[in-house]
């Protein structure tokens, strides 16, 4: 659903609209948003608060993201997040330095797993 923008008094895209016509994210995530954008709106809404919500700039935010998804396995937010990281400006070698902070505390698998994921999404790029 589209907002006003009380400034411009323009039509401009929901957070939700603009999840769900990115071409980056996973097609079963669009069609969700789509389903219910008011979810979609709120997801967004908490995400923009949570990057606020200190001192640490977009690209650590994202870099904290990363090392969440690795202790939860979450192959596609990882990639996900791992893309947003290198647009906010973090390197591979960031990237790498984040996920192996895993090891000890999800053990050598779960890392080793993420770093596997890692290395595809280095290949598609950003």
């Amino acid at each position: 659903m589209a907002c006003i923008n009380m400034e411009t008094h323009r039509m401009t895209p929901s957070p939700a609209d603009n999840l769900k016509n990115s071409s980056k994210l996973p097609g079963t995530f669009k069609q969700f948003v789509a389903r219910f954008p008011e979810l979609g709106d709120a997801h967004e809404s908490v995400a923009q608060a949570a990057e606020a919500a200190g001192p640490l700039d977009k690209k650590m935010c994202m870099l904290v993201k990363v090392g969440i998804c690795v202790g939860a396995g979450l192959e596609s937010a990882l990639k996900a997040n791992i893309r947003k990281a290198m647009q906010a400006g973090a390197t591979e070698a960031e990237i790498e330095q984040a996920i192996v902070q895993a090891m000890n505390t999800v053990g050598f698998p779960r890392t080793v797993a993420a770093w596997s994921w890692a290395k595809q999404q280095f290949e598609r790029g950003v």
